[in-house]
């Protein structure tokens, strides 16, 4: 089993040489407090939680899963211990606001804290992650009572939250919501209806759980244009113990994050309360969307992490036949696997994941900083703008990054061999719990559809495209002439250009055949991602080198490893980009000229 050891060195090599957070706190509202010995004491604090405390119980946890007996849910042994710990830390309202028992602190550090909690055990970063969705959503949209009411013992830690969105009979398509909310006298609500997958949905963590809860007023319209959000918690406040009409129908039976207890969750006239304006509850809820799907990204690098912390050490120290070019270890039976080539392939590949994405997240998490500070200034200008920013990179950054979270998480279980299909090593658990990362917060194939048919071709015309492949080419114009970064740069020259192309081309042939954006839109993200990801290890390349030449935090080998593994990345990672953008140019016809009745002739 891998044992996680938070990367602290690539985290300050992101958050101090490459982005210059000091320099980015100063700009914002809450980032007084955030000075450099103030981040450094808490990313080493809550690395000693996340290696010491949840990392062993990753796997136990695994193995055990949550138990549904009599109505009550349990999670594994050790889960409660582990979570009384992080609350008494004040983890959990990090990032909020200190009138409601918060630090206050950025956004950012909250990412931060999300990554090193969802590599040392994504099922135990579930319960706490959760809970933020629901303290945004009344932070931002409930009135003085709500937040006085739930707010703060949200913040705290001692009541936990969801978000109650999904039904039987819809996902994605929130518009066919049937759960229904009928108006009483006192001005509250008697929601009835059944919500599935229900992350967190119950658990015996907290004293209570507050539901955010998606349903319909009586005269509500048709669609997405008639749903209203409500609070329902399972107890009342003042009322904790008694029945509210909420409860845990079954824990759904899944592939992997086995310690999450996801939830069918029943509400049976259960009293609720109007958050935000009646019909306006999909609006209410999509506000922190785009910083949730950044944490949804997280779980990408995280796999990726955690999976590369497990396999290097084992093609450090297993054997097997002799490196091509000549022993490596004379003395020994064999070569360790780390001569051969195709396995250092692999671990370069998770290594180049995990560090390119996480370059991406810290680079999105300014973005969500400054759309935070929009909101603690009143300034919705400044907030509309960020979170527009913030929309064009979410997409990407949750679809392109889980995806190679998962393909990493494989690569490793492959570094392994045979062993890696058994469970005593943790490879084929990081596997499984990697796989749900590409499918909730919206699948691939949505976050596709919702970067290339909304964010690009609807809302700018491509114009967030251009917007972004400038940093590509003030990056490759500026280092054109430098030898050593002269690859880098005529490399991100030619992705700017043919990303805007690709855009254009679609675009035009979308006006005349609708279909062209759902059979483009898979290659067009994952094109995107690689675009991203060439530009941030282009940028991470040019930092190392500069420390190099002049002086660093780190030692010099740190630096030179980013520059071989910038090599590697643009070598042998990148050229899949090209088969993106040949694969998003072809003609629909290939892809939609099948009759759905002759997809097959031995069954029906």
């Amino acid at each position: 089993m891998p044992t996680y050891k938070a990367p602290l060195r690539d985290m300050r090599f992101l958050i101090n040489e490459v982005f210059d957070f000091e320099s980015h706190y100063k700009t914002l509202p809450n980032g007084e407090d955030a000075t450099p010995d103030m981040v450094e004491a808490i990313l080493g604090e809550l690395a000693r939680l996340c290696e010491n405390t949840i990392a062993p119980l990753y796997q136990s946890g695994d193995e055990e899963g949550c138990k549904l007996e009599d109505g009550v849910v349990t999670t594994p042994k050790g889960y409660k211990e582990a979570y009384q710990e992080y609350v008494a830390g004040g983890w959990q309202g990090l990032s909020h606001p200190a009138e409601f028992g918060g630090q206050g602190l950025p956004m950012s550090l909250n990412l931060f804290k999300q990554e090193m909690l969802g590599t040392a055990n994504w099922s135990f970063a579930m319960y706490p992650g959760l809970s933020l969705g629901a303290m945004n959503t009344i932070q931002l949209h409930g009135d003085e009572e709500q937040k006085q009411t739930y707010l703060t013992r949200l913040t705290e830690g001692t009541w936990a939250g969801t978000m109650c969105l999904t039904e039987p009979q819809c996902g994605t398509d929130l518009g066919q919501v049937k759960t229904k909310a009928e108006p009483q006298d006192n001005g509250s609500y008697k929601i009835t209806g059944t919500k599935i997958f229900i992350s967190s949905g119950d658990h015996d963590l907290t004293e209570n759980i507050v539901h955010i809860v998606l349903a319909r007023l009586p005269d509500a319209p048709k669609g997405t244009k008639g749903i209203s959000l409500f609070i329902v918690p399972k107890y009342l406040p003042g009322k904790i113990g008694e029945d509210n009409g909420v409860a845990c129908g079954s824990l759904e039976k899944k592939m992997g994050i086995k310690a999450s207890a996801t939830c069918v969750m029943n509400f049976d006239q259960a009293t609720g309360f109007l958050i935000g304006p009646a019909n306006q509850g999909l609006e209410c809820m999509f506000t922190f969307m785009n910083s949730a799907r950044i944490g949804t990204a997280c779980q990408g690098i995280a796999h990726a992490e955690l999976a590369y912390q497990g396999s290097l050490p084992y093609a450090k120290e297993r054997r097997s036949m002799r490196a091509l070019s000549g022993k490596k270890d004379p003395d020994a039976v064999a070569d360790a696997l780390i001569h051969h080539g195709d396995v250092r392939r692999m671990l370069l590949k998770q290594k180049a994941i995990a560090e390119g994405g996480r370059a991406m997240i810290y680079f999105a998490a300014q973005y969500a900083d400054n759309m935070i500070s929009g909101i603690l200034e009143d300034d919705k200008d400044k907030y509309d703008r960020w979170d527009s920013e913030l929309g064009f990179l979410t997409p990407i950054l949750k679809g392109f990054l889980t995806e190679k979270g998962l393909e990493a998480a494989n690569d490793a279980m492959q570094v392994f061999g045979g062993h890696g299909y058994i469970k005593e090593h943790g490879m084929e658990q990081i596997v499984r719990d990697a796989r749900i990362a590409t499918l909730y917060e919206g699948t691939t194939g949505i976050q596709a559809l919702d970067l290339l048919g909304r964010k690009v071709l609807l809302s700018s015309r491509g114009k967030c495209v251009r917007d972004f492949s400038k940093k590509l080419l003030d990056f490759g114009r500026k280092h054109l002439t430098d030898g050593e970064l002269r690859p880098y740069a005529w490399k991100l020259l030619k992705i700017a250009a043919e990303w805007n192309y690709l855009t254009t081309r679609i675009m035009l042939v979308a006006a005349k055949d609708r279909e062209m954006v759902g059979t483009a839109s898979h290659d067009f993200l994952m094109y995107s991602g690689y675009a991203m990801m060439a530009y941030f290890w282009a940028l991470q390349a040019k930092v190392a080198r500069d420390k190099l030449a002049h002086g660093g935090n780190e030692p010099k080998e740190f630096y030179q490893a980013k520059l071989a593994t910038a090599e590697f990345f643009f070598e042998r990672m990148l050229p899949a980009a090209k088969g993106h953008a040949d694969g998003a140019l072809k003609p629909t016809k290939s892809t939609m000229q099948l009759a759905p009745e002759h997809f097959s002739f031995d069954y029906e």
